[in-house]
């Protein structure tokens, strides 16, 4: 018995003719017969009445007409979930993103893409950059939205692209007396005390040193209290008025127990976060390459 032997039965039994069968599945009358005659014998039954016009089923028939449907509906929903898996749209996406990053427009993106390919279950990791950039190159992630805090477009195995820029605010005390100006620069920061904001769990990193460096282009070593990449806290102590920081745009939902932070845009060529979207050159999974053309562009 084959896939073939059922179409065709299901077909007789709809058209209630072998002709009218045969021209419907592009064969000949004398191949259909002959097929039906072998399933005939594969089930040990006569399936028509061949001697009644237009052909009719046999009771064997009917019973065995209703099971050929569901095994032809079956098989069809089998192919097209394979057909769905082989073209990423069913399956998993391990996705990992660094702290703070989930009051970016990061959810917009996962939602739109969960609406277009609803049997893609996203799993969604938040951690420090060091340890996003460990975990893909280590096969933990599909695919990271990070700042590039390890250098990591020296690797090899990986792709990398900037999927935005994001502008820098300075975090202050809603009473300090910088908190009215409408911009800042850090030339303006110099006498203040830093909570300084780093991509890195370890707090000295290659995306630290780029932001030390800025420091020093504005004329001073900055006064760092306190070195962290828990956004939370770091706002926390901004709003017990214990220092200021520099934080990404995206900082400024965190507003519980923060009622006392005020934001200013920070101004300058090379004031912003770049957040890097990257995946393992290996990683051949179509639910990437579908997530991956639908992100923008930074």
């Amino acid at each position: 018995m084959n896939l073939n032997q059922l179409r065709y039965f299901v077909s007789v039994a709809e058209n209630e003719s072998f002709t009218k069968a045969a021209m419907s599945q592009y064969i000949s009358q004398t191949a259909i017969t002959q097929q039906i005659r072998a399933l005939e014998e594969t089930v040990g039954a006569k399936l028509f009445d061949r001697n009644s016009r237009p052909v009719s089923l046999t009771p064997a028939g009917k019973v065995f007409l209703k099971e050929a449907r569901e095994i032809l509906g079956r098989m069809d929903v089998a192919l097209s979930r394979i057909r769905e898996a082989s073209t990423g749209l069913e399956g998993e996406l391990r996705l990992g993103y660094t702290k703070g990053y989930e009051h970016s427009d990061l959810p917009r993106y996962l939602r739109g893409f969960h609406q277009e390919y609803p049997n893609v279950l996203l799993l969604c990791y938040r951690c420090d950059t060091d340890m996003l950039a460990s975990g893909l190159l280590n096969g933990e992630y599909d695919v990271i939205f990070t700042w590039d805090s390890t250098n990591i477009r020296q690797e090899e195995a990986l792709e990398l692209r900037v999927i935005e820029h994001v502008p820098l605010r300075v975090a202050l005390y809603a009473e300090h007396p910088l908190a009215r100006r409408t911009e800042l620069s850090r030339k303006d920061l110099k006498q203040e005390n830093i909570l300084f904001m780093s991509p890195s769990g370890t707090g000295n990193s290659f995306g630290d040193a780029f932001y030390i460096s800025l420091y020093q282009q504005a004329g001073y070593q900055p006064n760092i209290l306190l070195r962290s990449n828990d956004m939370e806290s770091i706002l926390m102590m901004v709003a017990a008025e214990e220092g200021i920081s520099i934080v990404p745009e995206y900082s400024h939902p965190w507003d519980i127990g923060t009622e006392n932070v005020v934001f200013i845009p920070l101004s300058g060529e090379d004031e912003t976060e770049e957040i890097l979207i990257a995946w393992r050159k290996d990683n051949d999974s179509p639910a990437l390459r579908h997530f991956l053309q639908k992100l923008p562009n930074g």
